[in-house]
């Protein structure tokens, strides 16, 4: 009996050590797992939590080159008479106003798309490089800063429906992303000094392309044809990874209205004279004295489509637009008897 007691004794003793051992190596492992966190925690929180200043150079410094990327900040006008005579009233002038058409006596009106490709030879005024007193004299630089600081509001669809911001337009004059450049010791190439980081600027050279939006309207009041422009938009050119021309996009459109008497200030680049013999922008675009061909129209198009939607080869679209432009111009024509 008493062999069977102390049996039963150390049974229990060695049951008793055994649930101690157990406990204490689970209340190990749950204070081990709450201090102590584990390899891929810890490169999650490294990577999610980044401290302010963070350097991924590590200790070399980096700088920013506050010189680059500024588009058309600083303009300065002359401090002396630029010309052998005094331009008096240039930046009063003031469009004339537009002849009245009432909506009654719109016998005809159609709406008209149209391309200038500033590439051309008739169209390279749209190009000229020079800086007057009121700014840049190129037409793309004319239309950013009538943006910027002339309170012209810019659009992003072709209907005036919806205004962009000041952000959004200083996102399109933007170059693109940064570039860091690398900068080293000249006195061992394979050691980097510094990082300096580029803002790319824009480049108004790059718009190769104007759209316009127009109106054509015959009055039978006037018994005459008018052409009204309703809006401007610059085409940018966007190029595939290999540098082949992809296609253009709009920037933005500017109501024509609305830009007319800051056009009205602006000379027009004139290659056979610099003196009476200028006229201004506003002048141009009224007396049509520029290169373009018709990408879109509403007439007979109740698909909304653009020609080279239903023309696929560029020069039967070239031999649409002609037809479109001859259609309008016959419509007049045919009106009278000869």
């Amino acid at each position: 009996m008493k062999t069977h007691l102390i049996k039963i004794c150390c049974c229990s003793l060695l049951l008793a050590s055994f649930t101690m051992n157990v406990d204490a190596q689970r209340s190990g492992k749950k204070r081990n797992g709450a201090t102590q966190p584990t390899n891929n925690q810890q490169q999650q929180t490294n990577n999610t939590q980044v401290p302010s200043g963070y350097n991924p150079y590590g200790n070399i410094p980096i700088e920013k080159d506050t010189m680059a990327g500024s588009y058309n900040s600083v303009r300065h006008p002359s401090l002396r008479n630029d010309n052998a005579f005094i331009k008096n009233g240039v930046m009063e002038r003031t469009p004339l106003a537009y002849e009245d058409l009432r909506w009654d006596d719109a016998l005809y009106a159609e709406k008209v798309w149209r391309e200038l490709d500033l590439r051309e030879k008739l169209n390279q005024t749209f190009r000229y490089d020079a800086e007057d007193d009121n700014g840049s004299q190129m037409f793309v630089d004319m239309l950013i800063k009538a943006i910027k600081q002339d309170s012209i509001t810019a659009f992003a669809d072709d209907r005036f429906s919806q205004p962009m911001t000041a952000d959004e337009i200083g996102g399109l004059t933007t170059g693109g992303a940064p570039d860091t450049t690398a900068v080293y010791d000249p006195n061992d190439i394979n050691k980097v000094v510094k990082y300096v980081v580029t803002q790319k600027s824009f480049d108004p050279k790059s718009i190769v392309k104007i759209r316009l939006k127009e109106e054509w309207v015959f009055d039978r009041e006037a018994s005459r044809m008018f052409v009204r422009i309703l809006g401007i938009a610059p085409l940018k050119m966007e190029y595939l990874p290999n540098g082949q021309e992809r296609g253009v996009s709009v920037m933005f459109w500017v109501y024509y209205p609305d830009l007319r008497p800051l056009l009205a200030k602006y000379e027009v680049y004139n290659p056979k004279n610099m003196g009476m013999g200028r006229m201004t922008w506003e002048e141009l675009f009224e007396s049509r004295m520029f290169s373009s061909y018709i990408v879109k129209s509403t007439l007979d198009n109740p698909g909304n489509k653009t020609v080279k939607q239903y023309m696929r080869d560029p020069i039967l679209s070239l031999l649409e637009g002609d037809n479109i432009k001859d259609r309008i111009f016959n419509y007049e024509q045919d009106l009278w008897s000869y």
